[in-house]
């Protein structure tokens, strides 16, 4: 294993040598204009990312879990990305998993050498009944975590499908993933500080992955949440919003056809659209495999008439 401060996201920047020194609005400008680099450097890897996605799709579609495994700074970032799927797009609280070394009481607060150890990452999945239709995500900036690479081995092992997201190139969980994404963002403002640059790309790169994963599978139309779990008041007006935007009917008839839905978004707008009734819709979409588009085109000729 290489020495830690041979990784590129151990070494100096030089544009922030001087850091200690400068005014408050020079230090915002330095992390500002470091910060600008990171996007560049996610596009580079987008291929690796668009096949990434199309793994994670297939698993989905097949009855599939998507899988986070990380420490620290990455660990909170597969957290912070899972926990936003079932508000967002309505999925059980366990197709998005984020595997944390240490568990939930590391969220706070550093468990002592729970990333050093191998064993713990395969046994953290292990007891999560991980299977061979399942994807595993091993998230480390530096690319060299025992823990990550512990459960991208058991996942292999087991015969799911492997991913590492790293911020050095040939690093260590590279070896031990399908699928490798490594995106270099180079040497932090503060040395080895990687929950800025490298963190920040790789929480762009979660969300591109789940995001796009969640359209594919029909969670989306247009570009609108139509999946939403209407869980609070925020998210009841946003679902009015959308059915109302989309159907172009006001805001008290999306809100009447929600409420006999439940406030499911997609069937209100397949009965809008149609002029089916709830029981249609809902077998339309199921036809549809979830898709509102393709649903609205089933009713429509189910009917033997236009769409409106």
């Amino acid at each position: 294993m290489n020495k830690l401060s041979t990784l590129t996201t151990e070494m100096r920047n030089k544009n922030s040598t001087n850091i200690d020194n400068m005014s408050t609005l020079a230090i915002l400008e330095t992390i500002n204009k470091e910060d600008m680099t990171v996007a560049k450097s996610v596009q580079q890897v987008l291929p690796e990312i668009e096949t990434t996605v199309n793994t994670v799709y297939n698993s989905l579609k097949n009855g599939g879990k998507l899988f986070y495994v990380g420490a620290g700074t990455s660990g909170r970032i597969g957290i912070l990305d899972a926990v936003e799927c079932p508000p967002t797009f309505s999925t059980p609280s366990n197709l998005v998993q984020a595997v944390m070394a240490g568990g939930t009481k590391a969220i706070e607060n550093a468990v002592e050498g729970a990333e050093d150890s191998e064993e713990l990452g395969a046994k953290d999945l292990q007891v999560r009944n991980l299977t061979e239709l399942d994807v595993v995500i091993g998230i480390a900036a530096s690319g060299r975590t025992p823990y990550v690479s512990g459960a991208l081995k058991y996942a292999n092992k087991i015969g799911a499908s492997t991913v590492s997201l790293s911020s050095n190139k040939d690093s260590v969980i590279s070896q031990h993933a399908d699928v490798n994404i490594e995106v270099l963002t180079g040497p932090e403002v503060l040395t080895g500080s990687t929950r800025m640059k490298a963190a920040t790309a790789h929480k762009m790169i979660l969300n591109m992955i789940t995001t796009t994963s969640m359209i594919k599978i029909g969670k989306v139309y247009e570009n609108l949440m139509v999946d939403l779990k209407v869980s609070n008041h925020k998210l009841r007006e946003r679902a009015k919003n959308i059915v109302s935007t989309i159907t172009k009917v006001s805001y008290e008839q999306a809100e009447q056809v929600l409420e006999m839905t439940k406030y499911e978004v997609k069937p209100a707008i397949v009965i809008i659209k149609t002029g089916v009734t709830l029981q249609e819709a809902e077998r339309y979409i199921d036809q549809a495999n979830g898709f509102v588009r393709q649903a609205i085109e089933i009713a429509t000729k189910g009917k033997g008439g236009d769409e409106s």
